[in-house]
């Protein structure tokens, strides 16, 4: 399934009512089907790191981190990367406190574009 961000936010993607939205009507119904899912940032050029935690930490804390080998980020520039780095880190460090253990993370778990190009 792909979801396209843009159609949603426009060029700044900033409401984490809209990211909770896309979160629970299209990304965790797509992965509880087990279906992979592509979020497109086409035309977005800017975030704030509330959306992105509002689109995807919550996936994260309910699937583990391991769910990331199912969610592609498409046409992410530089900006989006980084936040979206920003705010897996982070969930990683709460599952850590929360889980009383150490997790670690590759990131090469989580796709990206460039990854793809590979």
């Amino acid at each position: 399934m792909e979801i396209k961000i843009f159609p949603k936010t426009g060029n700044f993607a900033e409401n984490k009512d809209t990211a909770r939205e896309l979160r629970t009507k299209n990304i965790l119904p797509a992965l509880q089907e087990e279906n992979e899912v592509v979020i497109d940032f086409s035309g977005v050029e800017s975030s704030t790191q509330s959306f992105i935690h509002a689109l995807i930490s919550d996936v994260i804390r309910r699937e583990g981190i391991d769910i990331l080998e199912r969610i592609t980020f498409k046409s992410c520039n530089k900006t989006i990367k980084t936040l979206i780095e920003i705010v897996v880190e982070y969930m990683q460090d709460a599952i850590e406190i929360e889980g009383d253990k150490k997790v670690t993370i590759d990131k090469s778990q989580y796709k990206n574009e460039k990854r793809k190009k590979k």
